[in-house]
């Protein structure tokens, strides 16, 4: 009976994968084993553009550092950037931007922002001089580029490295996630699995998405390029507590304060929706607990943690389940129905998953 359920559901949660059409890959590991592995239109190998679903890398190596000490989290910003001051910003602290609550959703614009994103000078500039539209830890805002920029920055100026550098070096190269870029090298290029769009905007959107430019330069909130199996690693590491195959990023109370909420399903201002955000991370739970559809799925338990980027790419962990689920695509989240067909494949997984677990308590009763 196992067999049968195992397979069925499994098929289910394909079909709906392959249903959107382009690229994708779904790997979900289960109890430390692979369920799920399926590559459609690419392989195993392809490098995916995460967008937002990268942001879980660069919070997590803050986090790292202030184990170290060489960032405080509920320091002024401007302890380490005096100029972030600037325009009323002295007490946003580094926890608040964590947690989305620094009051600064964006630096100038969605679009000036975006436009900014590829020079790091000039988007560091921007948030310089932006003014605070909420007081500090008042609100959740979501911060969709500023998120990366302002952490990234931080981390330069506490280390001395680059922001792409310290990632290699702390995080990246001690969990041997070798397919994983914060701007991608050129020997690694041809890896790039093509952004894709179906409508007139999305078709111009993915166009400059494509650009070798913008996939090599460094954007920390938006510009992680690797595979389902590197993402999936680093979700196992912390699913453990913060350790991998012997090596340790994160302590494990680390690894718990960081996933505490920090906004319980309060409207996020930049989202205009209902999130759930820790310090880095969105958090499970869905429209039966909360009210609102999750890109994590809607039968998902809230202590999953995960990320969500722009309804192409998600990737989460649930410690309930001792489950990992990695989906990336290529296809641009264009419309209301690219979040449901995201929270639509979690669920399929999860129901897999608990289908399975039904099917092995038959088993032992029998």
């Amino acid at each position: 009976m196992r067999a049968v359920t195992d397979e069925r559901e499994k098929a289910s949660a394909l079909r709906l994968v392959r249903s959107r059409g382009g690229a994708a890959r779904l790997l979900v590991v289960r109890h430390g084993r692979r369920f799920l592995d399926e590559s459609i239109g690419c392989g195993p190998d392809s490098l995916f553009w995460m967008f937002s679903a990268g942001k879980p890398f660069i919070a997590v190596l803050v986090h790292r550092l202030a184990e170290q000490g060489r960032i405080a989290l509920d320091a002024p910003v401007a302890d380490l950037w005096p100029e972030f001051a600037r325009a009323g910003k002295g007490a946003v602290t580094v926890r608040q931007v964590l947690q989305h609550r620094s009051g600064m959703a964006v630096a100038t614009s969605t679009l000036g922002d975006a436009l900014a994103m590829t020079n790091w000078a000039r988007s560091v500039r921007h948030i310089e001089n932006a003014a605070l539209r909420w007081p500090p830890g008042s609100v959740p805002a979501y911060q969709y580029l500023a998120f990366g920029f302002i952490l990234g920055e931080l981390v330069q100026r506490a280390t001395g490295m680059t922001v792409a550098e310290c990632l290699r070096i702390e995080l990246l190269e001690p969990l041997g996630l070798n397919d994983t870029f914060l701007g991608v090298p050129d020997a690694e290029l041809s890896r790039c699995v093509r952004i894709k769009g179906t409508t007139t905007v999305g078709r111009v959107a993915a166009a400059d998405l494509n650009r070798r430019s913008l996939r090599q330069a460094i954007i920390p909130a938006a510009g992680v390029s690797t595979t389902a199996d590197d993402v999936a690693r680093f979700y196992a590491m912390l699913l453990a507590g913060g350790e991998l195959d012997g090596v340790r990023i994160l302590a494990p109370d680390t690894v718990t304060r960081m996933l505490r909420p920090s906004s319980n399903g309060e409207p996020d201002r930049y989202a205009k929706a209902p999130v759930r955000w820790s310090e880095g991370f969105q958090l499970g739970g869905g429209r039966r607990e909360w009210g609102f559809i999750s890109p994590l799925g809607e039968i998902s338990s809230k202590q999953a943690f995960g990320h969500n980027g722009s309804n192409c790419c998600v990737a989460w962990a649930d410690p309930t389940r001792d489950l990992v689920f990695v989906h990336l695509t290529n296809r641009l989240g264009e419309g209301l129905d690219a979040i449901g067909h995201h929270s639509a494949v979690a669920d399929a997984v999860i129901a897999a998953c608990d289908a399975v677990d039904v099917a092995d308590d038959i088993g032992a009763d029998g």
